[in-house]
């Protein structure tokens, strides 16, 4: 097996591809310990000393760390994603299931068509170039003219994410959709 190691924005988080299926649908970002649970690949990720997150996307893992070198930390990791899918163990417990329940969305009702059209630039737009760097994007809701997404794997925390979402997002958003005044992340 062989697993490609790309650089992210985002200093802190690398992005693994194994050359498989990671998640078959949606995403799962893990922000600590207590939420590896879910993952047998993600409590061996957590196990080991630096790590702070772990993202997986369709086809790949991106790791955040929040201490150590990548130099000591990289070969823990690769050694742990190997191990994982070399088992053929699941990614997901049992007691997990199929997609995590994510926060609710919200928008007004006669905000309806605007929101479709929100999302389906997300989807065609952002997405594809957010998942090339180890993350994800998600709408989480609309009022006022203001947007609010959520940034998750290598984007969340990345020093280069208020850039993307104010120059790229918002300037895309408001081309499109001339009432959108801002985009905000939460």
């Amino acid at each position: 097996m062989f697993i490609q190691t790309e650089a992210t924005p985002n200093p802190n988080t690398l992005k693994f591809l194994p050359g498989c299926k990671v998640m078959s649908l949606g995403t799962l970002d893990i922000r600590g310990a207590e939420g590896a649970r879910q993952s047998p690949l993600a409590e061996a990720l957590f196990s080991i000393d630096g790590v702070s997150g772990v993202f997986f996307g369709s086809d790949f893992i991106s790791v955040t760390k929040a201490s150590g070198d990548w130099a000591e930390l990289n070969p823990q990791i690769l050694g742990a994603i190997m191990e994982h899918f070399l088992s053929g163990a699941s990614l997901l417990s049992e007691a997990v299931g199929g997609d995590p329940k994510e926060g609710e969305e919200f928008f007004a009702p006669a905000d309806a068509e605007t929101v479709a059209t929100i999302k389906e630039l997300l989807e065609t737009r952002v997405r594809p170039s957010v998942a090339n760097d180890g993350g994800d994007i998600k709408f989480r809701g609309f009022r006022d003219g203001t947007v609010y997404l959520a940034m998750k794997g290598s984007c969340s925390g990345c020093p280069s994410s208020s850039q993307t979402l104010k120059h790229g997002i918002q300037n895309l958003l408001k081309h499109y959709l001339p009432d959108i005044r801002a985009v905000e992340q939460i």
